[in-house]
C-alpha cells in the first residue's frame, strides 16, 4: 500500500471536503425552507393545490438521483431554446445543475416527511386554534410548524445524512468532491484502495458530526418541550 500518495493529497481531500459541505449545506438550507410551505398545502383539502405537489414529491422519489443529475445537466442542453436563452449561463454551470438537482430532491423527501409529521396533529389543536381567533399565518407559525418538525426531527436528520452522502455524485459531472477527489488519484497514481478508504473515513466523519448535532437537536427539543 502507498500512503503517501494520500499523505500528500490531503489538501486536495480538504478541497473536496469543502465543496460537499457547501453542496450539502446549501441543498439542504434551500430545500428545508422550500419543504415548509410545501408540507403545509401537500396537505390541502383543495385537489388543485395538493395534487401537483404530490406528482412533484412522486417524480423525484420515484426515480434515481443519478438520473435527475444526468437529465438536468446533460438533457437540458438538448433544447436549443435553453441554450439561447438567458439561463444558459447557469444550466451550463455543472455547480449550478448539481445544487438545482440537489435542492429538487431533498425538497421533494422532505415535502413528504413534514407532511406526514402534520398528519399526527390532533384536529383539536387546530380547531382550538380558530376559536382562540388565531390568523392562518399564526396558527402555522405557533402550531403546525412547530408541530411539523418535532415529530419529523428523526426523519429528517436521516435525510441530511442520505443528501450528504449523495453529494459523490457531483463527480460524475467533473465536481471534485470527496469522491471526485478519490477518484483522480486514482486514476493519475493507479492505486485504488487507498484514495477510497480514505474518502470513506471522512464521510464517516461527516456523519458523525451530523449524527452528533441532531441527537444535541433532540435532547435541547426535548429540554424546551419539557
Amino acid at each position: 500500500m502507498n500512503w503517501t500518495i494520500i499523505a500528500d493529497s490531503l489538501p486536495l481531500y480538504a478541497q473536496g471536503a469543502r465543496l460537499t459541505v457547501l453542496l450539502t449545506v446549501s441543498a439542504l438550507a434551500i430545500g428545508f425552507g422550500l419543504s415548509l410551505g410545501l408540507a403545509l398545502l401537500r396537505n390541502s383539502p383543495n385537489p388543485w393545490i395538493r395534487l401537483p405537489i404530490a406528482s412533484y414529491t412522486l417524480v423525484f422519489r420515484g426515480t434515481p438521483l443519478l438520473v435527475q443529475l444526468f437529465l438536468i445537466y446533460f438533457g437540458l442542453a438538448q433544447f436549443g431554446l435553453l441554450r439561447q436563452s438567458i439561463l444558459w449561463p447557469w444550466l451550463s454551470s455543472p455547480l449550478f445543475c448539481v445544487l438545482l438537482t440537489f435542492v429538487l430532491n431533498t425538497t421533494a423527501y422532505t415535502t413528504e416527511i413534514f407532511a406526514g409529521g402534520l398528519r399526527h396533529l390532533p384536529p383539536g389543536e387546530i380547531e382550538a386554534a380558530r376559536a382562540y381567533g388565531m390568523s392562518p399565518w399564526t396558527i402555522a407559525r405557533r402550531i403546525l410548524i412547530p408541530a411539523m418538525l418535532s415529530r419529523s426531527l428523526t426523519l429528517y436528520g436521516n435525510e441530511t445524512i442520505m443528501m450528504m452522502h449523495a453529494t459523490s455524485l457531483a463527480s460524475t459531472v467533473t465536481l471534485l468532491e470527496i469522491t471526485g477527489v478519490a477518484r483522480n488519484i486514482t486514476l493519475t497514481s493507479y492505486i485504488l484502495f487507498e484514495p477510497y478508504v480514505t474518502a470513506a473515513a471522512i464521510y464517516l466523519c461527516l456523519t458523525f458530526i451530523l449524527v452528533g448535532a441532531f441527537h444535541m437537536a433532540e435532547r435541547r427539543w426535548v429540554d424546551a418541550r419539557g
